[in-house]
């Protein structure tokens, strides 16, 4: 069953024009001009229940409008959305306790009040029964080690301990579809990975779906699997992180040890033959080989393992999705672009 079914989804806005100057001020005040802004470009995906989907891209590209619209916050210009099978913005009484919500730079708790009367006026909200509250609670606090700060105002929390008292207050009433917009923004790495465990936790124990837009991408490594990726309204690729790593990165990088001094001239002829690979030496024993991803990366290992010369350690470093992600967003790559739009396409 389809968690999130959304086709042909567009939604358009009206901006006022500000004319220049005192004069333009002037006229604006008794007629104001606007321009219409199309923020989603009849974009379509469905996600199934039970995924864990990355929604990025860069500022403008339409990923927070998207995830109103799919919340309910917004009603599309046009186009279809079926959640959790309700139309969002039609349903949304009955819709509203099927999902949890999370806004990196918005919170759903009250500012001057403990922490957990927050969360007993969310219960009432959701209109969940108070023995399925007690259980859930102690749950998510016990996972979330938050035992020492339910008493606590909310504004007298740090923004990790906030945070994660956000994800507590959005799963309080059991939601089958979590949605996070910027979840991490602002944390340190080590509040990141507990955030990160959690989600992962969660995703495995309870099925929930979750589609969660971030500009940290590693988030995207550690959670998701399928990625689907926007650029000015539209959707340029739809599909799995290792097909993305393996259809746009640029190679790989193998560093050798060796046990004896080397020459550049030396490591260049373990691999002759192979098209595209090139030698950096670091120092007199360690040099890194760069393969480009056409070529069959064991092949080249098996080569200059096989040779004679002494190795001591071998890494290899692996592509890198927040490059990736940034080549094809680069400005002036639009081969890159178009290559995702085909690959959605096709």
């Amino acid at each position: 069953m389809l968690a999130i079914d959304v086709h042909q989804l567009r939604k358009q806005f009206k901006v006022q024009k500000n004319r220049e100057g005192l004069k333009g001020a002037m006229l604006d005040l008794f007629k104001r001009e606007h321009t219409e802004v199309m923020a989603v470009k009849d974009i379509s995906f469905q996600i199934p229940q039970g995924e864990i989907c990355g929604y990025i891209g860069e500022n403008g590209a339409g990923k927070s409008t998207t995830i109103k619209m799919l919340t309910g916050i917004l009603v599309p210009t046009s186009g279809r959305i079926l959640v959790n099978g309700f139309v969002p913005h039609q349903e949304r009484e009955q819709f509203v306790g099927s999902i949890g919500v999370v806004f990196g730079q918005r919170s759903q708790l009250w500012w001057d009040i403990g922490v957990i009367e927050s969360f007993r006026l969310l219960r009432k909200v959701y209109k969940v029964d108070e023995a399925d509250f007690k259980a859930r609670l102690v749950e998510l606090v016990e996972t979330l080690q938050l035992g020492d700060l339910l008493n606590r105002p909310v504004r007298k929390l740090s923004l990790g301990q906030r945070m994660r008292c956000e994800l507590v207050a959005a799963l309080l009433h059991n939601p089958s579809i979590l949605f996070l917009d910027e979840p991490t923004i602002g944390l340190d790495i080590v509040v990141k990975t507990e955030i990160r465990e959690f989600l992962k936790r969660l995703n495995r124990e309870y099925g929930t779906t979750i589609l969660l837009t971030t500009h940290d991408l590693q988030d995207i490594e550690a959670l998701c699997s399928r990625v689907i990726m926007l650029d000015d309204g539209r959707i340029i690729y739809d599909g799995g992180l290792e097909e993305l790593k393996e259809r746009w990165g640029k190679g790989r990088e193998v560093q050798f040890q060796f046990t004896d001094p080397i020459s550049l001239l030396d490591v260049s002829g373990l691999t002759s033959g192979f098209e595209g690979v090139r030698w950096t030496k670091e120092n007199e024993v360690t040099a890194k080989v760069w393969i480009p991803r056409e070529l069959n990366v064991s092949d080249v290992l098996s080569r200059v393992v096989g040779s004679a010369a002494e190795i001591s350690d071998i890494k290899i470093f692996e592509t890198n999705t927040d490059e990736i992600v940034r080549e094809i967003y680069k400005t002036g790559s639009p081969e890159a672009k178009e290559q995702a739009k085909e690959a959605v396409r096709g």
